[in-house]
């Protein structure tokens, strides 16, 4: 997916960075595939509409992969073709590769310690959900969407887009939304969550929010 999104709106196969990207990409999911289990892996693969899924989630999720997809584009269109702003500097783009390992870290921590974290918002009680409060979950109660902004920012700055680094604020800001809607969900169908809210006092940013 990634290869075609930057690659054809790029129109042209010699963008060294992009292969780093990738290379890099493929570790990274190697490396969670190997950590998360195969049952959570199976339920991520069933899709991102489910039965049982509330109707603002599914236009939400619609609206996250349109938007992260756009930003994702958005990168070749700039650095081959708009140029809207100056390039990131050797660090700052370096950093970006940084950030976006440190992403999927988390992401990965996250699905390691909770066999729940399907990609879509329903009570899973063919599954006997319950709520998890330890590890990553202990310090926000949406750690995946918290690891989601170095996943998303990091690769625009190393392929060199600041623009593109900006705009992954709008998928961010639709997972901090979906983030209100879900635990407003979560509090009235799963046993034990209002608690844990109570419990864990921020969603996405220790200190913050």
């Amino acid at each position: 997916m990634y290869a075609l999104l930057l690659f054809a709106p790029a129109a042209t196969l010699y963008w060294r960075r992009a292969w780093v990207f990738l290379a890099v990409t493929l570790i990274v999911s190697a490396v969670a595939a190997l950590n998360i289990s195969s049952g959570l892996l199976s339920e991520r693969a069933r899709g991102l509409i489910q039965k049982g899924q509330p109707l603002w989630d599914r236009i939400l999720v619609i609206l996250l992969i349109v938007s992260y997809v756009g930003q994702v584009v958005l990168i070749p269109l700039d650095v081959f073709r708009f140029h809207l702003m100056a390039k990131p500097g050797a660090f700052i783009s370096f950093f970006g590769l940084v950030l976006y390992v440190i992403g999927w870290w988390v992401l990965t921590l996250a699905m390691k310690i909770n066999p729940f974290a399907v990609p879509v918002v329903r009570l899973q009680e063919e599954r006997h959900q319950r709520v998890i409060d330890t590890g990553l979950y202990a310090i926000v109660r949406h750690p995946m969407y918290a690891g989601f902004a170095p996943f998303a920012i990091g690769p625009a700055l190393w392929l060199g887009s600041y623009p593109a680094a900006l705009l992954a604020l709008i998928p961010i800001a639709m997972l901090a939304a979906r983030a209100v809607c879900e635990e407003r969900f979560l509090k009235r169908e799963l046993q034990g969550y209002e608690a844990y809210t109570e419990k864990v006092r921020y969603r996405m940013i220790p200190f913050v929010w």
